[in-house]
C-alpha cells in the first residue's frame, strides 16, 4: 500500500465532505434488525427493501416471531423486496442459528469484540457476506469497517483507489486499508451518493464531479 494512494483517499474524502457534507445514517438500528434489513437489502433499492422490513415489522411483533413464523408467511410478507424464496428462509436459517448459539437473538456483545473477531462471527452464517457484516459492524455498532456495495466499488475503481481487476470481496479489506478509519462512516457514504447522482454506471457525469481531478477516469475525459 502506497502512501500516496492512501494520500488520494484522504483527499477524496475530504473533497466530497466539501462537496456533499458530513452525511448521515438513517436512525441507527440495533445489530439485529439492521442484520435483518440487509439482508432484505441484497439485489433490491432502499424504497422496496424498507418496506419489506416494514410489512415483516407488521406482520409479526419479534424477531423470534420471524425466525419460528411459517416460510411462506415470511416470503409472503418481503415480497416487495425480490427473491423473497430465497431471503425469507435464509433469514430464517440465519435467525435459528444465532438462538442456537447465544440463546437469543440480540447481537449487541458483538459491540465488546475486535473488529475482526465480529466480522468473522457474522460472515459464518449462510447469507451474511462481507458487505452485510460491514454494515451491521459500522452502523449498528460503530465498528470501523467499510462496507462496499455496488457503487463504492464501482466508483473507488474509477477514481483509481483498487486495482481494475480486484472483485468485491478483495474490496472491502483493501479499501480499509486505504482509508484512515475515521472516515469509513462518512467515506462510504458519500461515495454512495456521488455513485448514485454523479458517477453514474454508464454514463458518468465528469464535468459535475467534486473529485474530478483526483480520478484517473475523470482527469482522462476532462483533463488535469
Amino acid at each position: 500500500m502506497t502512501d500516496d494512494l492512501k494520500q488520494r483517499a484522504l483527499e477524496v474524502h475530504k473533497s466530497l465532505l466539501a462537496a456533499f457534507g458530513e452525511p448521515v445514517w438513517r436512525n441507527p438500528l440495533p445489530a439485529i434488525d439492521e442484520l435483518v434489513s440487509t439482508i432484505l437489502s441484497q439485489n433490491t433499492n432502499d424504497v422496496n427493501r424498507d418496506k419489506a422490513f416494514d410489512a415483516l415489522r407488521s406482520k409479526f411483533p419479534t424477531w423470534e416471531a420471524v425466525r419460528d413464523a411459517p416460510a411462506q408467511a415470511v416470503m409472503d410478507a418481503i415480497r416487495v423486496a425480490g427473491l423473497a424464496n430465497q431471503k425469507g428462509p435464509r433469514m430464517q436459517q440465519v435467525l435459528r442459528e444465532i438462538t442456537t448459539e447465544r440463546g437469543s437473538l440480540d447481537l449487541s456483545f458483538l459491540a465488546d469484540w475486535e473488529v475482526e473477531k465480529a466480522r468473522a462471527w457474522l460472515t459464518k452464517f449462510n447469507g451474511v457476506g462481507p458487505k452485510t457484516a460491514a454494515i451491521v459492524l459500522c452502523f449498528a455498532l460503530g465498528k470501523p469497517a467499510f462496507p462496499v456495495d455496488t457503487h463504492v466499488y464501482r466508483v473507488s475503481g474509477r477514481i483509481g483507489l483498487r486495482p481494475e481487476k480486484m472483485n468485491v470481496e478483495q474490496a472491502h479489506p483493501h479499501l480499509e486499508s486505504v482509508f484512515p478509519p475515521e472516515t469509513y462512516y462518512a467515506a462510504h457514504l458519500n461515495i454512495i451518493r456521488l455513485g448514485r447522482e454523479i458517477c453514474h454506471a454508464r454514463k458518468p457525469n465528469c464535468e459535475s464531479c467534486p473529485i474530478c481531478k483526483l480520478c484517473d477516469t475523470g482527469i482522462a475525459l476532462v483533463g488535469d
